[in-house]
């Protein structure tokens, strides 16, 4: 089937935010203004197209990265919704690596908070290009020069206001064009669908003249040939569209990002949004084309074309009533339904069942997906997050992505024998479906260990295991997921020699194992004169991660540690891959009980606002619960505390922060870092821990 929008006027972005900056009443507002959605849904009322899930629905938060398509000027735009709340940014993650442009909205009261600094790092690490949107312009407090002056200062980002607020708080109307030197007046009557172009008003005319110099200005650096009509002329003469041609340049090269305003709820200043991202935002033709490694390891680029082979990643999984949802980003090449793939890193042949475009949480079945779509599969069954799906006879593997560790655990028990069985396969789906939620068994205890990214993520997880699979669970309280490492270098032999009778087993290592902080496991083979043979080395490697995952101290896994395999022996009958893998595994427990271990605690980056009046209270109650204040500034009448807090400490906090200020703060807590426990308290948690 012939392509019905050409690549160049298709757009994938996504929409990514702090929690409660308005992204999923952004996304609903984009829907009804193109047409997808004939009545606006709203988040507090629990009927956001993008908000589908119940626990999405009742908590007025978005969970899991949505999906939908709509049209706008002739171009066809996939948006992704992703979640705002730290406790899921594996959902902006995994987004952004498939993405082309995002859009990132900004409370206009608040500016730069502390999520929306983390998901714009996860952008500059995709090398995605964005514009900023600066919501609730309408809201009490919103302060648009003080929203933007954070993105420079905060985010380093080389801000481009192409737009200033016409008026803010309650007297806030539309917005200034300042590409276009006109104002644009928003009607309430008919919920912003129609709005009036007028002159810029006398008092913001001053304002806006300066805006626009400067922007000129700006736009001059990005392309050589303004840049020499600028100074020639001062900029006098430069055009509408010869703005917009250098600003496209400059955001799809990372050099600005265009600033734009309004209020979404109040349905102001969207449809120049959408604008925006026509104009600004990359096509799928207008990035680099994807790299990979081809079936000789070499690395081959893949370009964006219906015609090239077949290459697409897997991005999320879905589980539903009629099966699993694999969410693909396609490439290069086409895809049809009732088709095979092959999936590179699993090494097999996959059936395609129907291919789907997703609508939040409703879908339109397709006959075939095209190079740049993002569309979903029905039906494979041996796919996970990260693997790449390509033609078979021209295989290639895509970067893999990476997946943050969980910071805090929960123990399960079944409340029956039947349960215990749902519950096994509940769980490989939960996993399947979020990477970033692990589970284990306490071999002492034989309870269910999940863990995740905060309280919520586990809430959340529980909440799904009694709802959507049906098992009913007892729950424990929220544990801290501590790790181990080592403090000084030392050495260790590992023998496994084992005889039988008949061909026995025999592996021998000598490793040196030495602190590696914030790297990581790193494995350096040192052999000299074929002491183990090659073949070796690799189950040695494979002992050494296995032993990993239950450290000397109190059995939690192991971390930053680089691993060197300097010497052994081998047997030519009885050695085998097995018994190399564990005496690697014996090598590094016995190095380790040498190395000084120590436990490990996270630690989590907190930001409290208060009013000024309990800036006290709540300074001192931070230093009780061991935090590093780094940081104290006003946001408008409030105080704002930075600080880095152990995990363990701030169980609870919620309730005790309101308590403390009649409900007046509030806070946000997203990981930081794993950092040792001081000693004193490491020996009084290994006792607890212990049973002594």
């Amino acid at each position: 089937m012939p392509r019905t929008v050409p690549l160049e006027r298709t757009r994938n972005i996504g929409i990514m935010a702090h929690i409660d900056a308005g992204k999923t009443t952004t996304t609903e507002r984009i829907l009804f203004y193109t047409g997808i959605s004939y009545k606006i849904g709203e988040v507090h009322e629990g009927t956001a197209v993008m908000d589908w899930m119940v626990q999405e629905q009742e908590r007025g938060i978005t969970i899991t990265s949505a999906a939908t398509t709509c049209f706008w000027r002739d171009h066809r735009i996939n948006i992704i919704d992703t979640p705002g709340h730290v406790d899921f940014t594996i959902e902006v993650e995994r987004s952004l690596r498939v993405l082309d442009g995002a859009i990132a909205v900004f409370d206009g009261a608040n500016g730069v908070e502390p999520q929306s600094e983390t998901v714009w790092r996860q952008a500059d690490r995709y090398h995605v290009p964005r514009i900023c949107f600066i919501n609730k312009m309408d809201r009490v407090g919103a302060d648009f020069n003080m929203s933007v002056e954070s993105i420079r200062s905060r985010l380093g980002a080389n801000a481009l206001v192409i737009q200033l607020p016409l008026g803010s708080e309650e007297k806030h109307r539309g917005v200034v064009d300042l590409i276009e030197m006109k104002a644009l007046v928003f009607a309430d009557a008919d919920v912003g669908s129609r709005y009036e172009t007028v002159d810029v008003p006398p008092e913001l005319a001053e304002a806006a003249h300066a805006a626009r110099v400067k922007l000129i200005e700006q736009a001059a650096e990005l392309d050589d040939a303004l840049m020499h009509q600028y100074l020639e002329n001062e900029g006098k003469d430069i055009t509408a569209d010869q703005l917009r041609a250098a600003i496209r340049k400059g955001c799809i090269a990372l050099k600005v990002f265009p600033v734009l305003c309004g209020s979404a709820f109040k349905h102001k200043g969207v449809q120049p949004l959408l604008d925006a991202v026509v104009d600004y935002l990359p096509s799928p033709i207008d990035i680099p084309p994807v790299k990979g490694k081809n079936a000789k390891g070499e690395d081959e680029i893949r370009e964006t074309k219906d015609d090239a082979p077949f290459a697409a990643l897997a991005f999320k999984l879905m589980t539903e009533s009629y099966g699993t949802l694999t969410f693909i980003r396609v490439y290069s090449g086409k895809l049809e339904g009732k088709s095979a793939v092959w999936n590179t890193a699993k090494g097999k042949r996959e059936r395609v069942g129907r291919l789907v475009q997703m609508r939040g949480g409703k879908y339109d079945e397709i006959d075939e997906c095209l190079a740049g779509d993002i569309c979903a599969i029905v039906g494979l069954k041996n796919v996970v997050t990260g693997d790449t799906l390509c033609d078979a006879d021209h295989p290639i593997l895509l970067e893999k992505m990476e997946f943050p560790e969980p910071v805090i655990d929960l123990a399960l028990e079944p409340k029956s024998t039947e349960d215990q069985d749902k519950l096994a396969v509940a769980m490989q789906k939960l996993q399947a479906e979020d990477p970033s939620f692990r589970v284990r068994t306490d071999e002492e205890t034989g309870q269910t260990i999940i863990a995740g990214m905060g309280e919520l993520h586990l809430e959340i997880i529980v909440d799904l295991l009694l709802r959507t699979h049906k098992v009913a669970v007892n729950v424990g309280k929220p544990q801290v997921a501590y790790r181990e490492t080592i403090s000084k270098v030392a050495e260790g032999e590992g023998k496994y020699i084992k005889q039988s009778g008949g061909k026995g087993q025999y592996g021998h290592v000598k490793l040196r194992v030495s602190p590696n902080p914030g790297k990581g496991f790193l494995f350096v083979n040192s052999i000299q004169g074929g002491a183990i043979p090659k073949e070796f080395i690799a189950p040695v490697q494979k002992g050494v991660e296995e032993a990993m995952s239950s450290g000397t101290l109190a059995s939690y896994p192991v971390v930053d540690v680089k691993v060197e395999l300097y010497d052994g022996s081998f047997h030519d009958v009885d050695s085998d891959e097995m018994s190399f893998k564990i005496a690697g595994s014996i090598g590094f427990k016995e190095a380790c009980k040498n190395a000084e271990p120590v436990l490990l605690e996270p630690y989590m980056k907190c930001e409290v606002v208060t009013p000024t009046e309990f800036m006290g209270e709540v300074h001192n109650d931070l230093n009780k619960r061991r935090a590093k204040i780094t940081g104290m500034n006003l946001r408008g009448n409030a105080q704002v505390i930075d600080a880095e807090v152990p995990l363990a400490q701030m169980f609870g906090y919620a309730t005790d922060l309101r308590s403390r200020t009649q409900g007046r703060a509030t806070y946000t807590m997203q990981f930081s870092r794993y950092d040792a426990i001081p000693p004193h308290l490491a020996g009084e948690l290994l006792k607890r821990l212990r049973g002594y």
